[in-house]
């Protein structure tokens, strides 16, 4: 029996992982060097609100197509094609001269990277059955959350070596790199026949599924809900570190991107095997461990009201994101529990819409209100959209669950 890391569906975890970790970092190196392109190009909070919210926005209007297309075409080539156009408009964004030319690249690099993970989850669960989607799904999202990370600190440190264009032609160029090796790593799932004479699905039958799901209804409300709250800690935190503590740019950027996402690293990796342990005894519990994760994550995010120090900062940012990454783990597989194979990636791509959606706006109106309320107040009421969440997601998996995935199983016998 072969080793499990010279298994091919193994080899294209570690090859999304990869490219994931990209996919985020040049998303989030915008984030560490705000505070520059400010002073350079003479910005208000509201237009860097703005920088942040159009790339949320036009991910959010591409990603249902994107979701349709990847339950049409291969898998794999949208993967790498995805990775190759970001990656160049990622390189392009070191070139920027002024805000709206930002604007305008920001807004291509949402078109370029909605593509990716509906395409690039659905793959993973055709490459892994129930047993091992958790953990395979977590490893792929540890891979988006070290990216915030990569793209935080690097950005920023270079930025202070090098100037802020640096980061991102580094970070670009070196995506092109990896989009050229994908040959080597990835392949279409077993069964998958990415031919033009492949049954597809038809954007008609994943609607009229879609609006039967009512634990997927919830998904949708929670995703907006969570979307909020990440968007507004990604792209506001390193600046609020930096403004609060008067750290560097480098050191603003490391402290507002590690803090948040190592603890969420580690919320996923043990969420993933929570919950393959949970879906052993039920695949519904999935949708529980999500739901309670969120209850637990949110109180922390209440220390914000008593203007803390660094130390309580830290605390507070690091236990919410290890109870936010434990939920998390649990987000795509349940997915997979309740919608049938040739509908998944559509579905993706509309929670990928409501999220982003929802973070765009979040966003903006964090900027809009950064005056006059502080960033510490703003922080503080994301707690109430996650109790919100985790109340909904208790619920559904009380009333909703069973009855959807016998559903999602009947739909994938019958195909």
């Amino acid at each position: 029996m072969a080793a499990w890391w010279r298994e091919a569906r193994w080899r294209v975890v570690g090859f999304l992982a990869c490219a994931a970790a990209l996919n985020y970092a040049d998303r989030a190196a915008m984030s560490a060097v705000l505070p520059v392109l400010r002073a350079d190009f003479t910005l208000t909070d509201t237009q860097l609100g703005l920088i942040g919210s159009v790339f949320l926005w036009s991910y959010a209007i591409g990603s249902p197509v994107a979701g349709v297309v990847a339950d049409r075409w291969s898998r794999r080539k949208l993967v790498i094609w995805s990775l190759a156009l970001w990656s160049g408009v990622t390189a392009l964004m070191g070139a920027a001269n002024g805000f709206w030319t930002l604007v305008a690249l920001r807004t291509a690099l949402g078109l370029a990277e909605c593509i990716y993970l509906p395409a690039a989850t659905a793959l993973l669960a055709d490459h892994h059955g129930p047993a091992t989607r958790g953990r395979a799904m977590s490893v792929h999202s540890v891979g988006l959350n070290f990216g915030v990370v990569l793209g935080g600190a690097f950005a920023g440190h270079l930025a202070e070596w090098f100037g802020w264009r640096s980061g991102f032609w580094v970070l670009g160029f070196g995506g092109v790199a990896l989009a050229l090796s994908a040959r080597f790593f990835l392949t279409d799932g077993p069964g998958v026949v990415a031919t033009a004479t492949a049954p597809r699905a038809s954007l008609g039958e994943a609607a009229r599924y879609l609006v039967r799901v009512p634990s997927f209804h919830v998904l949708l409300a929670k995703a907006m809900l969570a979307g909020v709250g990440v968007w507004v800690f990604l792209n506001w935190l390193p600046l609020y570190f930096r403004e609060a503590f008067d750290m560097t740019l480098g050191a603003a950027g490391f402290a507002g991107t590690f803090m948040l996402q190592i603890s969420t690293v580690l919320g996923i990796a043990a969420g993933g095997w929570i919950s393959d342990r949970a879906a052993s005894a039920g695949p519904k519990r999935r949708m529980l461990v999500q739901g309670l994760s969120y209850l637990a994550a949110a109180p922390f995010l209440l220390l914000f009201l008593t203007r803390p120090g660094f130390a309580v900062v830290a605390v507070a940012v690091s236990v919410f994101s290890f109870f936010r990454g434990l939920g998390q783990a649990n987000e795509n597989p349940t997915i997979c529990e309740v919608i049938p194979a040739r509908f998944r990636s559509t579905a993706l791509g509309i929670m990928n819409t409501c999220a982003t959606a929802a973070g765009g706006v979040g966003v903006l109106l964090a900027g809009v209100l950064k005056r006059a309320f502080g960033l510490n107040a703003i922080f503080a009421g994301i707690s109430l959209l996650f109790v919100i969440a985790g109340l909904a997601l208790v619920v559904a998996y009380r009333r909703c669950m069973d009855g959807d995935i016998a559903r999602a199983r009947g739909e994938d016998a019958r195909h």
